[in-house]
């Protein structure tokens, strides 16, 4: 018990906390325009870039920023959730002995279900209050109109019921394999460099970083643009399949994408999405572990498990 309550988790779930808030606030505008190629399909650019450009000249300067404490605040809560839990549960099950990429990926796994179940809700308020105001090229989209986080808490409750706040609730499940498998390239990458030196640089880390999420982001990307459909629930879904979230809807709009893109379809928006996700991943690890280094350094404790 006391491993779980420990001051080391304590750092590290404030380090990776700290580490994310730092590195989505640098590359948040590729998060905007990624999430405006998976919601608006109707919208013809293609690039990154010239979605951000039409962005700032039809919606102002700001527009790439909108949306930005409510993800922040999300992404702080929920980045302290997972590290937390996962360097609990890390302390608890490996108790000094070396860690395996097996059991890294378990834990990983299992951080990642407790992090979805608590904070989906957030989620679900962030997409929607990233994408209020902005102009779709498609009809079927219904606007919002919230004043801020509480507010959108509020009129989506009653409006839609408590359950919306968890939409997209089951691909985000399946999309805990994310961050496990991006842990599990992370520590075993690091391993093995460990193995050949005493120490890694900042660009090691930064490199590493950025491998693991690269890989985790391609293989589970279909899934992401679903749960940011299911998220943003203005989207005139088939009627009788109002349930959110479920496998059969998750096949349904799967199938809808390559029926009416290709394959490819399913990939919209994955070169935003990799620059921001790898360059976000990499820059949030080089913090958490600078953080966590230096914290542990300033307080005379000696890290207790070594990686």
């Amino acid at each position: 018990m006391a491993s779980v309550l420990s001051y080391e988790s304590l750092v590290h779930a404030v380090a990776g906390a700290v580490g994310s808030v730092t590195a989505m606030t640098v590359f948040f505008p590729l998060d905007t325009a990624r999430l405006r190629l998976q919601v608006d399909e109707k919208r013809k650019s293609k690039t990154t870039h010239m979605v951000l450009l039409e962005i700032i000249k039809e919606e102002g300067l700001l527009a790439p920023y909108r949306g930005w404490f409510p993800v922040i605040s999300s992404l702080c809560c929920s980045n302290f959730v997972y590290f937390y839990t996962f360097n609990s549960l890390k302390a608890l099950w490996v108790k000094g002995q070396h860690s395996t990429t097996g059991k890294d990926l378990v834990v990983g796994f299992v951080a990642g279900v407790v992090n979805v179940l608590l904070t989906t809700p957030l989620w679900v308020v962030n997409t929607r209050l990233k994408l209020q105001g902005a102009k779709f090229r498609n009809e079927d989209i219904v606007p919002t109109n919230y004043k801020g986080i509480i507010d959108a808490f509020h009129q989506i409750i009653r409006d839609e019921g408590i359950s919306a706040l968890w939409n997209g609730t089951f691909p985000s499940l399946l999309l805990v394999f994310n961050p496990a498998i991006q842990f599990m390239f992370y520590e075993g990458l690091k391993r093995q460099l460990l193995k050949k030196r005493m120490k890694l640089s900042s660009l090691d880390v930064f490199i590493i970083g950025a491998v693991a999420k690269a890989i985790a982001t391609t293989v589970t990307y279909p899934l992401q643009t679903v749960q940011s459909i299911l998220r943003f629930g203005r989207h005139r879904l088939n009627p009788e399949n109002r349930t959110l979230g479920s496998l059969r809807n998750i096949l349904y709009l799967l199938h809808q994408r390559v029926r009416r893109f290709g394959i490819m379809g399913l990939y919209k928006g994955l070169e935003a999405k990799l620059l921001q996700t790898v360059l976000t991943a990499a820059l949030m690890f080089l913090v958490y572990e600078k953080l966590t280094a230096a914290t542990f350094t300033v307080m005379g404790l000696k890290r207790a498990h070594k990686h």
